[in-house]
């Protein structure tokens, strides 16, 4: 199992010494498929491998690299954007990580650029991205109705120049979720940036991870969000973490994050904390989830944890009748 072999490497890199020409394959093909190239790039540096795998990974370095400089230059535009609105602007994920140069943004593969900022502040920044360049992804009434009543963020925007997405966010679950994180304290803890942008307080940094990899999600690319948790634990520890995380309702995903990091990558947590059950099983059956060639298994478990991520979002009568109404639009799930 590619998956198996990518967390054994990403654990203790000089394993690579014994592969063989198909274990490279497998390890290449895992790390693309959970956008882990960079990051494995990085991991492996300096450490005897094959020519071809030498540059397919210099390619990955460099291709971050270029991917970094993007995802900052994209934070300054929203920065520059915003600056009339005077609100907070919090950067998530993985524009975070590299704007504050930490361990998690080595690298590491950035898509969307995620903002938090206050709720209060939604419509001033919303009238400031539009007129910036940003317009809508989804013109569809339903969908712009939908994000704007329950969901934790606004319909994604992206620059009509630039192509780039940005999502931006008032709370960190939706709405309907049963969990509840407190947003206020979330923005008003945060910490700034020389440039005037914010990112969250180290605690809340991993609460978020944890989150938006257990309480917000079907785990695809959860090899890279627990590879994050694992890099912010290390880098900051976890003194006053299990108190955090219960103050915005994420204790028990915490934890969960924090032992399928130590299953996974070795993450260093308090003894108190390794107590397993039987579903931590089942989590990391679905993070593994990859053959030889890097291609997804176990459908199963992954269909299993796809309908887990719509019953997280919403109670079963409203997500019924939200899937009745994509059906009739003619929305059918990839895979």
């Amino acid at each position: 199992m590619s998956g198996t072999l990518l967390a054994r490497i990403m654990r203790d890199p000089s394993q690579v010494e014994a592969l063989d020409a198909d274990g490279w394959t497998g390890l290449i093909a895992a790390a693309r498929a959970e956008q882990m190239v960079g990051t494995l790039g990085h991991r492996l540096d300096g450490l005897p491998m094959p020519g071809a795998v030498s540059r397919i990974l210099a390619d990955a370095r460099a291709s971050a690299a270029q991917g970094r400089t993007a995802a900052l230059w994209e934070a300054e535009m929203a920065r520059r954007a915003l600056a009339k609105i005077g609100a907070p602007v919090v950067l998530l994920k993985g524009t975070a990580y590299v704007a504050a140069g930490l361990e998690a943004g080595r690298g590491r593969s950035i898509g969307d650029l995620d903002i938090l900022v206050p709720r209060d502040a939604i419509d001033g920044v919303e009238a400031a991205l539009l007129s910036a360049g940003w317009e809508w992804v989804k013109p569809d009434p339903y969908d712009d109705a939908y994000y704007r009543r329950w969901m934790h963020e606004l319909p994604p925007l992206i620059h009509r120049e630039r192509d780039r997405m940005i999502d931006v966010h008032h709370t960190v679950l939706p709405l309907t979720a049963p969990i509840t994180p407190d947003a206020a304290a979330l923005v008003g803890d945060s910490e700034a940036l020389p440039n005037g942008l914010r990112i969250l307080a180290p605690m809340d940094m991993i609460c978020h991870a944890a989150a938006h990899l257990i309480a917000d999600g079907d785990l695809a690319g959860g090899m890279r969000n627990l590879w994050d948790i694992h890099c912010l634990i290390g880098e900051f520890g976890t003194d006053g973490l299990e108190a955090r995380a219960a103050h915005h309702g994420l204790r028990a995903a915490v934890l969960r994050a924090a032992r399928l990091a130590v299953d996974v990558y070795g993450t260093e947590i308090p003894d108190a904390w390794h107590r397993r059950n039987v579903a931590d099983t089942l989590f990391k059956r679905r993070l593994l989830a990859r053959d030889g060639w890097g291609r997804k298994t176990r459908k199963l478990t992954e269909q299993g944890f796809y309908v887990r991520s719509h019953l997280l979002r919403m109670p079963p009568k409203m997500l019924a009748r939200h899937l009745w109404t994509k059906w009739r639009k003619g929305y059918r799930p990839v895979g």
